[in-house]
């Protein structure tokens, strides 16, 4: 690990100020926010980021979960992963979320990592990791060693000739559904960005992860009123049964009426370079009734331009069951 310089600050204004004076965006910033610690701190040993400066936002009082004028829950950026998931309110109005969660990394790193860090963490490709490989996302223009290379774990879907790599978080693909709401603080006041926009696919410049900028920090997550509590679901696929991220996961949540869906939300994990939506694949089930028949039809919508690569061509077919399975365990309807 290189040497770093250490500030901690005892508000959000003070810890912007310690960030003031960047441009660009926080995977090219030279003074990072550091709470957790528990990816940032393993990249930094892996000489693969290499802050000059650290800014300890830990103590900054942004722990609470609170209920919003509106009916849902915010979400303190600084909460950790496991009370969040254990949150009586979570558990019982977005259990998606907290099956999510609880469905993430060990419980060791959940004690640890903050809901804020849960969505800037980076990828688990390994090229990535590996500093004696080409890797667009760590070092812009060397070419992408995992198209040619080992690519089991990589993306089917929103990819580019400059970067296949996907986004960790299991957390992330159930706020995708639920449309959550993140709130950022910077130079110019307070912003919100609907999360859907808050992650980046790769394009030309797989290195820009989000669209926070380097001179943002986030304070908080909103959800909204409806949380899906009665027909939702996160399904994780993964090569072993814990600790591992997923080769596709699916959170799925649906409206009914009887048997009829009025409403569906899908989003895929381990797919893409963020969590995937496609409005299009939602749609094809609103007003139909909640069949294994109407379900293959949505994840034949949802995966129509998925592309595989040498070792990862299976996850197209791993995709298609996980979201049958994981809708009709949503809708409460038998599946082989």
């Amino acid at each position: 690990m290189r040497a770093f310089s250490y500030h901690r600050p005892d508000s959000v204004d003070a810890a912007l100020r310690g960030v003031s004076g960047q441009s660009g965006t926080t995977t090219e910033a030279a003074v990072k926010f550091v709470a957790g610690g528990t990816n940032l701190l393993d990249l930094m040993k892996a000489d693969v980021m290499r802050p000059e400066r650290l800014v300890d936002i830990s103590r900054l009082g942004l722990d609470r979960i609170e209920e919003t004028e509106s009916g849902g829950l915010r979400l303190g950026a600084l909460a950790r992963n496991s009370d969040t998931a254990y949150d009586e309110r979570v558990q019982a109005r977005y259990p998606m979320l907290s099956k999510a969660i609880l469905a993430g990394a060990s419980a060791q790193l959940r004690n640890m990592a903050t809901n804020g860090g849960n969505l800037l963490q980076r990828t688990r490709c390994y090229y990535f990791y590996d500093t004696g490989t080409p890797c667009n996302k760590r070092e812009p223009g060397t070419g992408c060693g995992a198209l040619t290379g080992v690519n089991r774990i990589h993306a089917i879907l929103g990819a580019s000739d400059h970067c296949i790599a996907t986004h960790p978080s299991d957390m992330c693909v159930a706020l995708a559904a639920l449309e959550a709401v993140v709130r950022v603080s910077g130079p110019k006041g307070e912003r919100t960005i609907p999360f859907a926009e808050f992650h980046r696919l790769p394009g030309d410049t797989p290195h820009i992860d989000s669209t926070l900028a380097a001179d943002e920090l986030i304070t908080a997550i909103d959800l909204p009123v409806e949380g899906f509590a009665k027909h939702s679901t996160y399904l994780k696929v993964r090569d072993r049964a814990s600790y591992a991220f997923a080769l596709v996961s699916v959170a799925a949540a649906l409206e009914m009426d009887g048997q009829t869906i009025r409403t569906a939300r899908l989003a895929l994990g381990g797919v893409a370079h963020k969590p995937w939506r496609d409005p299009a694949a939602e749609a094809e089930l609103a007003g139909k009734p909640a069949s294994l028949e109407n379900f293959r039809e949505a994840a034949r919508v949802l995966l129509r331009d998925a592309k595989g690569h040498s070792h990862n061509a299976f996850k197209i077919g791993l995709a298609e069951r996980a979201i049958v399975r994981a809708l009709a365990e949503a809708a409460g309807v038998e599946h082989p």
